[in-house]
């Protein structure tokens, strides 16, 4: 589920917005009515979406563009004459007056992009350490050694137990040499 946070000076806007993007089924986490709300749920989601208006009371968009988070999308919304003229790197601008299927396809096609980054960052595994290396050769050898097992059945062991257990590799292997 992709984070959404909308922005906009008057609640009543930022709430309208809400509740079209809802009832289309997707989720708000938040509705501010200042850039120095967004940010501070911007700090606890780690990545999403951010609806907001051209202008908030304490700053413009491309202010609020610098200061999140580099995760976060934007989608703008103003009159066409409130666009500075570059836009900035993952931020897309609807112009005023809205229209709904324009809003709706726009944050379907940002949902879409979000969710493809997020597969392709949890796609590479994460390096192990060394330390984290040498606890599973050595459960693997305790494995070899009292089950005749070859390395690979030993590592497919470790690996079904992790599964089938919700841990780690590393703390599967941890478990099998404190139990040896």
């Amino acid at each position: 589920m992709i984070n959404i946070i909308v922005a906009f000076p008057k609640m009543e806007n930022g709430k309208s917005i809400k509740s079209i993007l809802i009832k289309k089924g997707f989720s708000v986490h938040a509705v501010c009515s200042t850039g120095a709300q967004v940010l501070q749920h911007a700090d606890l989601l780690g990545d999403g979406i951010v609806i907001c208006a051209g202008r908030l009371p304490d700053m413009m968009y491309m202010q609020l563009r610098e200061y999140l988070p580099r995760c976060f999308q934007m989608l703008v919304l103003a009159p066409a004459n409130a666009w500075q003229e570059e836009t900035a790197e993952r931020v897309v601008c609807l112009t005023m007056p809205l229209k709904v299927h324009e809003l709706l396809s726009t944050v379907e096609m940002m949902y879409c992009a979000q969710n493809q980054r997020r597969k392709k960052k949890s796609s590479h595994p994460k390096a192990r350490s060394e330390k984290e290396k040498l606890t599973i050769h050595k459960a693997k050898e305790i494995l070899m050694a009292r089950n005749n097992m070859t390395e690979q059945e030993a590592h497919r062991y470790i690996q079904k137990c992790s599964m089938e257990s919700g841990t780690s590799l590393t703390e599967t292997a941890q478990m099998i040499i404190s139990m040896m």
